[in-house]
């Protein structure tokens, strides 16, 4: 459902701008391809590691194999799995063509100043980056935080895999990426209330004091592809990246922090995710990618897609059902019938019936009778 609505928005957005729909450089097939591989790759692992706690060995046989994937991997999860993928990067095509469209269906509209007054604003008329280069530095910091961003790239297929293949149950799969799909329709409506393209882009000379590393490179090279774009946007490999308002960099990795606590994931997990927030929110405004109230923006996209991904899927939060089952369980003293039960079972042997104790005395009466 989400990947349909979100790509009839955007073939009305692409006729609207007299632009095909497109999968520039075939990034979107070619993702799904090697993400698709990776999670064959993680359901033979499952199927492997459960074959051999079952059978409490290293090298379980074939048969063990055999039987965990026929009852773990059944038909159905695997059309749900298959489906879940390709609709997550479906939307994410989507998304990139909505995302490429803005200069063109909003021509000259800028919001950077307004941004970036408004953040001076919560800083006492400082600029946050600068306040970030004057206190962390501008060396070995920089190359750090951008190894983070860009690590991004391989952090969500990476988690979607996982999600899908080793969650607890696969509902909780399914609603994760399902919050992570609404994210890409989400951020791409917000490209367009507030176009922007970023402190790095509005600004650069504020930023030139940072070294040559890879978000710089990627920078550049997404800075190359939109003038190519704006140029001739009807050209098969033209596309354009550039977008500030909201973060989606920030909204992903907060939509996979609060959902590995609703699936009650680990609490090492749930710790990682939160350093890698942080890490990630820090790398945003360090190296110009975004303003601050972008990252306030994700925030709110990342909790409204998890709550219209319950809505869809119908999961609820493991807490949730936890209180759940504590409401159902009786507090109140035991009902007579269940004392009765009670006191049976002591004298009939367990699983036993009361029906079943019964013709069994009147047999042993009968007997004593003879």
């Amino acid at each position: 459902m989400v990947a349909i609505i979100t790509v009839a928005a955007a073939l009305l957005a692409t006729n609207a701008a007299d632009v095909p729909f497109k999968d520039p450089d075939h990034v979107v097939g070619k993702r799904l391809a090697m993400v698709g591989c990776l999670v064959l790759l993680l359901v033979v692992l499952d199927v492997i590691v459960r074959a051999g706690r079952h059978a409490r060995t290293f090298k379980p046989s074939r048969a063990a194999i055999a039987s965990v994937q026929r009852e773990r991997w059944t038909r159905r999860r695997g059309i749900a799995v298959a489906s879940a993928l390709v609709s997550f990067y479906v939307t994410y095509l989507a998304y990139r063509n909505l995302k490429s469209l803005v200069p063109l269906l909003r021509p000259g509209d800028s919001f950077d100043r307004q941004l970036a007054d408004l953040e001076r604003g919560f800083f006492g008329g400082h600029d946050p980056a600068a306040l970030m280069h004057s206190l962390l530095g501008t060396g070995v910091v920089a190359e750090v935080l951008s190894v983070v961003y860009v690590l991004f790239i391989f952090f969500l297929p990476v988690s979607l895999a996982l999600a899908l293949v080793f969650s607890p149950d696969l509902p909780g799969g399914i609603f994760y990426a399902t919050a992570l799909s609404i994210n890409w329709g989400l951020g791409a409506a917000s490209y367009f209330m507030l176009p922007s393209v970023g402190p790095v882009f509005a600004a650069p000379a504020s930023f030139a004091e940072l070294p040559a590393t890879e978000a710089a490179r990627l920078q550049g090279m997404m800075l190359d592809q939109r003038a190519d774009f704006l140029r001739d946007p009807a050209a098969a490999d033209a596309a354009q990246n550039i977008a500030a308002f909201a973060s989606l960099h920030i909204s992903m990795i907060f939509t996979a922090a609060l959902a590995a606590h609703m699936l009650g994931l680990g609490r090492r997990l749930r710790i990682g995710l939160w350093v890698v927030f942080a890490l990630s929110a820090i790398s945003t405004i360090y190296l110009g990618w975004h303003y601050v109230v972008d990252d306030l923006a994700g925030l709110l996209i990342a909790l409204t897609a998890l709550a219209l991904a319950c809505g869809l899927t119908g999961f609820r939060p493991r807490t949730e059902r936890r209180l759940r089952s504590l409401k159902l369980r009786p507090l109140g003293p035991v009902p007579a019938a269940a004392a009765e039960g009670k006191g049976r079972s002591v004298a009939q042997p367990a699983g036993t019936s009361a029906s079943a104790a019964t013709a069994r005395q009147r047999t042993a009466g009968g007997r004593r009778d003879r």
